[in-house]
């Protein structure tokens, strides 16, 4: 039975599962009816992030365009462009035997590809969701259901994994940005062209 995490709750993910290295971090969402002439295209992304919080270089930020961190550590499987049919929307797998040493956290996101060309916004968004598996037996470990909290947001930090005495933990975070990917970006440290 996974755990069911709410907003701010961090969780211990490698302590009571020892020996689990290999995580599918899962995450979905649903349009809601309204209409805005446009396809709802969202992204998942992974930031790698160092002691400072931000990312050591371009290469530690995997989406769309990069979809394999060079250790092997973090991969996108692939951008799903309209969200449509049930189950996870986009997946990254996660070796935490690969994790870098320099890397204190993975920061999970969510953007809306053109949001503000096709005015749309997480408040036209319904069940997203972040949830963890152990790839190795398919067991769902963590759950965090973002609720409907977010009205002119563009990009979501959705949680994170992180290293604490040498264990991973998880971060249900759930904080909105206005701005979209371009602003995750400056957050974390990665120039946009």
């Amino acid at each position: 039975m996974p755990i069911n995490l709410s907003k701010g709750q961090k969780v211990d993910l490698t302590k009571g599962n020892p020996g689990l290295k290999d995580i599918l971090v899962g995450l979905g969402w649903d349009v809601n009816a309204f209409d805005s002439g446009s396809d709802f295209d969202l992204d998942a992304a992974a930031f790698m992030l160092g002691a400072d919080g931000q990312c050591p270089s371009d290469q530690e930020f995997v989406f769309y365009g990069n979809l394999t961190h060079t250790s092997g550590a973090v991969n996108h499987m692939g951008d799903n462009l309209t969200g449509a049919g049930d189950g996870d929307d986009e997946q990254i797998r996660i070796d935490l035997s690969k994790v870098p040493a320099n890397i204190e956290k993975i920061a999970f996101t969510v953007t809306i590809y053109e949001a503000e060309a096709r005015r749309q916004n997480f408040g036209q968004v319904s069940n997203a969701y972040i949830h963890l598996m152990d790839e190795s037996n398919g067991t769902e470990l963590i759950r965090y259901d973002l609720g409907e909290d977010f009205s002119i947001e563009t990009a979501v930090v959705v949680g994170e994994l992180y290293r604490n005495n040498g264990e991973w933990k998880f971060n249900a975070i759930g904080s909105g940005f206005q701005g979209g990917l371009a602003a995750l970006c400056a957050h974390f440290g990665i120039q946009t062209a």
